[in-house]
């Protein structure tokens, strides 16, 4: 059995109990004394203050009964239906969570309280201030960081490459380059693509003129006087270079023309050709079976954990700021939007008498089975230091309206006598 919760102010409670129960006692002992004061004298004025003092006594006598019976049986001695909290405490507990289900957990009470709430009011402005958006964001990024590593690493790696090797073995590799080289040409991407091969070609002859120079004389004939060999070799590399800025000035230069020419060749080939598609595929096939794919994919799920801690962690991360922009913006257009707003709250009323209608047994489940884990002694002892106090000032109410009506009979009895 589980104790039963505790509280901060038990402490208090306790001696206000015991101070309570001091002083419905005190009250029964004084009423007794009375009563026994009074038992040697005779006459009116004693009669009526000992039929008093009587009454009192059977009044605070049958209140601590009551009290007692409660919590404990009174004086040790197990009378029937005695110690009623300890000897129905299960009982107590079905009746608690069927009662609280019915009354308090029914579906018309939670959707009433949904409908009436303002909960997509309420959290469109909520998300809306950029403080909660950036909780909210942070608390996404932890989540999704703390997700992945419960994910098994080597599942992932194997549904990435599974995932790419599908895609692929479904796709034909050459006509996609071929069509992914007429959209650059079409956009004239590959003119950018020359100029930029035409510049690093000028700089490599300008740069390594000597090392050319060189090697030029190695493979030369020996015969050949070595001031010729150098205006050959200088006209050659100057014309080169010469030709080179041509091409990169001149956009109808004949050897741009005849680029474009050929490259258009090449993507009809490469959409239409048997030859060129079937090599495709072999290259396709090659990179699939290679080791280096399994290296990539795993690098590639290594690499998004790392980043997405790293973002996670970090308040000021883009992946932060996206994210709280997000949520923002959502909280901004709840607010704007009176047909979204409807939307969420009937939802919300949905879901709610969803869970009432189907998990009613379950929360009355809860109550019932949480009560029966509580040891009855401990539980009876914890209710009497809830309400115990109340019910002593019972016990000294019961003694003194029991010496009213003491007092009231005695003097109805003397009237008619």
């Amino acid at each position: 059995m589980s104790g039963f919760p505790t509280g901060p102010d038990d402490a208090a409670k306790l001696q206000q109990l015991a101070r309570a129960k001091r002083q419905a006692t005190a009250a029964l002992l004084v009423v007794t004394a009375c009563f026994l004061a009074t038992l040697p004298f005779a006459g009116t004025p004693v009669e009526y203050l000992r039929a008093a003092a009587e009454a009192s006594m059977v009044g605070g006598l049958a209140d601590w009964f009551a009290v007692t019976a409660l919590f404990r049986h009174p004086l040790g001695i197990p009378i029937p239906h005695t110690a009623v909290i300890p000897e129905r405490k299960d009982q107590f507990g079905l009746t608690l969570g069927e009662f609280v289900q019915r009354n308090f957990l029914s579906s018309d009470t939670i959707a009433e309280r949904v409908r009436t709430s303002r909960l997509a009011d309420r959290a469109a402005a909520w998300l809306a201030d950029p403080g909660n958006a950036a909780n909210v964001a942070g608390r996404i990024a932890d989540a999704a960081a703390w997700g992945v590593d419960l994910i098994e690493d080597d599942e992932v790696h194997v549904a990435i490459e599974s995932i790419v090797r599908r895609q692929a073995e479904r796709t034909q590799l050459a006509p996609i380059a071929g069509r992914a080289l007429r959209a650059a040409t079409a956009a004239d991407r590959h003119h950018e693509a020359l100029a930029a091969a035409v510049a690093a070609a000028d700089r490599f002859l300008e740069e390594n003129r000597e090392a050319l120079r060189t090697r030029y004389h190695r493979e030369s004939p020996w015969w050949i006087p070595e001031a010729v060999d150098d205006r050959i070799f200088d006209r050659l590399v100057d014309g080169a270079r010469r030709m080179l800025g041509e091409v990169a000035s001149d956009p109808r230069h004949e050897l741009r023309r005849e680029l474009d020419s050929r490259l258009r060749d090449l993507a009809d080939q490469l959409e239409t050709s048997p030859q060129l598609i079937e090599r495709g595929e072999q290259l396709k096939a090659e990179l699939l079976g290679s080791p280096e794919l399994r290296k990539w994919t795993r690098s590639l799920w290594e690499d998004a954990k790392v980043a997405l801690r790293e973002q996670a962690a970090d308040p000021e991360s883009e992946i932060r700021r996206r994210l709280a922009d997000a949520v923002a913006r959502a909280g901004r257009r709840l607010q704007d939007d009176a047909e979204l707003r409807t939307a969420m709250e009937a939802a919300a009323e949905r879901g709610a008498r969803y869970v009432a209608e189907h998990f009613h047994d379950e929360i009355t489940a809860l109550v019932t089975t949480t009560v029966q884990r509580w040891d009855a002694a401990e539980t009876a002892g914890r209710l009497e230091l809830l309400l115990g106090r109340d019910l002593q000032y019972i016990r000294i109410n019961g003694t003194v309206v029991g010496g009213v009506a003491g007092l009231a009979i005695h003097a109805v009895a003397d009237v008619f006598t």
